[in-house]
């Protein structure tokens, strides 16, 4: 076994590693890319094969967990859920609160360990996004699962876990919004990019970089929902014409484009890129019906645009 200073060198160092080869959790990436990392020289494996925690033999605590891919309506083998106070819910694994799985989790707890969680967002060959380093903060038993947390080290670190005081107020402030920033955002634009095979639903752009996955009903709408049927890949010019209500997609898949724009002259980039998609189709929608978007999603979003347009 080795020592917890060793394990904690091996953490950093994967944890680092990860966040060059994925662009610091910008993009997926497949097992096999996530195999090529080395450590003092050998390949190391980060990730289960069978399993959705892994740890390696010569660990004492587990160095990662993974959740699949199910398209919206499967059920998952385990569900996760975020709990009310913005924290995720990662269930132990079986019933058993000694199975070395959930002792290698526990470990991970008790020394303040920092793991890796790796998320599937589908694709062929499997994609997955690594969100590192995320902490168990605590283990709820009488549920039989865990309660994690994205963050990093410093606030980490600094929370006050036996008093509410100002201090930990700001600490779960910054924990809801790096469960956005490192968890929920990255794995909707992975998945809805994937779902849209990387190209603008509104002009069939295909070039990743240019493309965002626009919430058709923002995260922060209370009808909002973090999954594929609430997303559009849309490219940046689209993507703010939607969200500032230039361009409205009503239910049946058709764009519109502001009144006063189209009896604007303002030169090509107006005329070709949304004049003249008035009226037509979305030109790529996701080849599976079950991740296409929500028609009660896009409802609420196009009679926020036509509001707009009335005002």
């Amino acid at each position: 076994m080795w020592s917890l200073d060793e394990e904690l060198a091996l953490r950093h160092s994967a944890i680092e590693w990860l966040k060059i080869r994925s662009d610091d959790g910008a993009e997926p990436l497949t097992r096999d890319e996530i195999l090529d990392f080395e450590y003092r020289g050998q390949k190391f494996r980060l990730q289960a094969t069978q399993t959705g925690i892994w740890k390696p033999r010569i660990l004492r605590a587990a160095l990662s967990f993974q959740t699949v891919f199910r398209t919206p309506g499967q059920a998952r083998p385990y569900e996760d859920e975020v709990g009310r106070d913005g924290l995720i819910r990662y269930m132990w694994r079986g019933d058993d609160p000694l199975h070395p799985d959930n002792v290698g989790l526990r470990f991970a707890h008790e020394h303040q360990l920092p793991l890796i969680w790796f998320i599937g967002v589908g694709g062929a060959p499997k994609k997955y996004q690594p969100v590192c380093p995320v902490f168990i903060v605590d283990e709820e038993p009488e549920l039989k699962r865990f309660v994690v947390a994205p963050m990093d080290e410093e606030a980490f670190f600094l929370r006050d876990r036996t008093q509410d005081t100002v201090m930990q107020g700001t600490i779960k402030r910054y924990i809801s919004r790096e469960t956005k920033v490192r968890l929920h955002q990255p794995v909707f634009r992975s998945t809805v990019l994937r779902a849209y095979e990387d190209r603008c639903a509104v002009c069939n752009l295909g070039h990743r970089q240019l493309l965002d996955a626009a919430h058709i009903v923002p995260d922060s709408d209370d009808r909002g929902v973090a999954s594929v049927v609430n997303g559009l890949a849309l490219c940046k010019i689209h993507h703010a014409a939607f969200d500032s209500f230039i361009m409205g997609i009503s239910p049946d898949h058709v764009v519109h484009i502001r009144p006063d724009l189209l009896e604007e002259i303002d030169g090509p980039m107006l005329q070709h890129g949304l004049k003249e998609l008035h009226g037509s189709n979305l030109m790529k929608l996701p080849r599976a019906r079950g991740e296409r978007p929500r028609r009660d999603l896009l409802e609420v979003s196009f009679n926020k645009f036509l509001n707009a347009e009335a005002s």
